[in-house]
Formats: structure tokens, C-alpha cells, sequence
């Protein structure tokens, strides 16, 4: 059999053919390669940031800029919103503008000298103490999980694991509702669970938490493995939508759903504030309770995932704001 190439142009030498050839499988790879180059990029940033990145950039041509925008625009943008927008807000959306003129290979209009000037007297004359979840105790886990276990709900099931799981486990909303069966390893002790990303391990290493039986009203083992068996969950994700006629849905639960579940669990249960709780409450409360009961500061950080000692430290000075105070000990003392 012949291996030269057969010509099906006549007026094309077959040297030519040859070239043409090479040069289309040298455009399909550079294709597949520009194609890999922009999956990786986008891994490189997380999906909420990504997500709060475009909200801002949106906002800022709503509002009427233009993109690349100039120093004179960006100011304006700044001026305009800072009577009605957080200053820590304005700081996030100037990120997002930064972001994207460097990327695009433009510059970098939001971080100019004169920008961050601006930003940071906006800042000093309308800076607000920033808004903090209400953490939730253990005393008021507590009372929620006894409200709970009197109804019969596939529902009541569910919310008990998930808020004693989010609790104990020291969770974000994002880290609970990815969870999986399959990341489950019943011990003698507890429960050991992998979690595979988090905000904090966006390398995909693997995060291990153990969670221990409990010996008291709250045991968040027992609770997820009664929500299992009473839902028949096998596989897949662990904490579904159940819609009011108690049917089990198949996906995972939206990571807001945390939000107005512990709210309204508070609420019935009595609890004062209810609205003042949101799915971070759950790592708060496990923080400082945790070091209420004596818990050391380095496991408190291991079970919250936390990166940085000052986060960590500053849910302890919370804790004890009574108990570690300078007025406090001249009073008792007096008393």
C-alpha cells in the first residue's frame, strides 16, 4: 500500500497538502491547550469569590461605568456609594475592579494612590463595626435539639444532624451540604469524616474531622445515623431538601437553606434573637463553648478548620468576656 497522500486538489502540490495538514493539527492543539489553560485558571479562584467578583463588576456598570474604567470614573463610582454602601463593601467591589483590569492586561484603575486615598477616608467617617453572627451556646443547641426530638418529621430528623453536625463538627454551610456518605467512616469512638475542599484547603488535600459520640442530650453521631436510616440515604449527598409532604429530594441542600433552618429552629425552640443566628453561629458557639468547658485553643482551631490564631482568639476573648475581666476582678474582689 502507497503512503504518499493522495492530492485531491490538482493545482495543490502534496507538499503543500503536508504543510496544510500540520498546520490544522497545530491549531487544534493550541486549541485544546488554550482550552485546559482556561480550566486551570478558573480553578485558581474559588467559585464564591469568583461569584462575589462579577456581582461587583455588575454593579459598577449598572451604576454606569464603563470597563477598562479611569481613575476620575472609579472615583465617582466611590463618591456615589459612599453614603449608602459599607466601606468594607466599597473595598470588596474595588478588589473585583482591580482584579479584573490586571487580568484583562489593563491598567490598574482601582488602586491608585488617589483610589485608595479615597477609600480610606470613606472609611474613617463612615465605618461601621462590622456585623457579627449571634453565636449559638450549647445550652441553646441544647434546647433546639430537644424541640426537635418531640416532632415526628422526616424534617426534625435532618435539621437535628445538621445543626449538632455543623456544631460539633465546626462547619461552614458550604463544607455541611457538600458532604457525602461517602465521606463517613464509622468508629468504636465516633464518627470520622473527610471532608474533600474547603475554603481553606482549595488544593484539595482533604480536611478530617472525628466527632465523638456524645455523652449528654446532644450527640451529633447518633443524630445523623438516625436522619440516615429514617430517610434511607446510602449514597450521595447527606442533607437533602424534604418538601412539606416529607418527600426526600435527591440533590444536595442549597448552602442558604443553613441559614433560615438554624433561624427558624431557634425560633420554635424559644429562643431569644432567633433571627439574629445564620449558619456561622454554628462555628461560633462551637468556639466558645468550647473554651468555656476547657477545650485547648490549638484543638479548637483543628476542629474549626481556622488558618489564622487571631480568629480563633478572638472567639475566646468573646467567651470570656466576663470571666477574663479587669473590672470584674476589682468587683468580685469588693464583694
Amino acid at each position: 500500500m502507497s503512503d504518499v497522500i493522495p492530492v485531491t486538489n490538482p493545482g495543490v502540490e502534496q507538499t503543500d497538502v503536508l504543510a496544510l495538514s500540520r498546520q490544522v493539527g497545530t491549531v487544534e492543539v493550541e486549541a485544546e491547550l488554550a482550552a485546559r489553560h482556561r480550566v486551570f485558571l478558573a480553578a485558581a479562584t474559588s467559585d464564591n469569590t469568583r461569584r462575589t467578583y462579577r456581582a461587583a463588576i455588575r454593579h459598577f456598570l449598572l451604576w454606569g461605568g464603563v470597563l477598562p474604567a479611569d481613575e476620575s470614573v472609579v472615583i465617582r463610582y466611590l463618591l456615589a456609594h459612599a453614603d449608602s454602601l459599607n466601606p468594607r463593601t466599597l473595598a470588596l467591589k474595588m478588589t473585583a475592579l482591580s482584579q479584573w483590569h490586571r487580568h484583562q492586561g489593563f491598567p490598574d484603575a482601582a488602586s491608585t494612590p488617589t483610589v485608595r486615598k479615597t477609600l480610606t477616608g470613606i472609611g474613617r467617617l463612615h465605618g461601621k463595626p462590622k456585623q457579627k453572627a449571634k453565636a449559638l451556646s450549647l445550652e441553646g443547641l441544647e434546647r433546639i435539639v430537644t424541640h426537635l426530638a418531640s416532632l415526628p418529621s422526616l424534617t426534625a430528623r435532618r435539621d437535628s444532624a445538621l445543626l449538632q453536625l455543623g456544631f460539633f463538627g465546626g462547619y461552614r454551610r458550604s463544607e455541611l451540604v457538600s458532604l457525602r456518605v461517602e465521606d463517613l467512616a464509622w468508629e468504636t469512638e465516633g464518627l470520622v469524616i473527610t471532608l474533600a475542599r474547603s475554603k481553606t484547603d482549595q488544593q484539595g488535600e482533604g480536611i478530617i474531622k472525628a466527632i465523638p459520640f456524645g455523652e449528654e442530650l446532644c450527640c451529633p453521631v447518633s443524630a445523623l445515623r438516625d436522619w440516615l436510616t429514617r430517610a434511607g440515604i446510602t449514597t450521595g449527598p447527606l442533607f437533602r431538601p424534604v418538601s412539606k409532604w416529607q418527600t426526600l429530594g435527591a440533590g444536595a441542600l442549597h448552602a442558604g437553606s443553613v441559614n433560615t433552618i438554624l433561624a427558624q429552629c431557634a425560633t420554635l425552640a424559644g429562643l431569644a434573637a432567633g433571627h439574629e443566628f445564620s449558619s456561622h453561629s454554628l462555628r461560633r458557639g462551637m468556639a466558645t463553648s468550647a473554651h468555656r468547658a476547657g477545650a485547648d485553643f490549638q484543638d479548637i482551631k483543628r476542629q474549626g478548620g481556622w488558618l489564622h490564631d487571631g480568629t480563633v482568639q478572638g472567639y475566646i476573648e468573646e467567651a470570656g468576656r466576663f470571666e477574663s475581666n479587669a473590672a470584674g476582678s476589682l468587683l468580685r474582689k469588693k464583694r
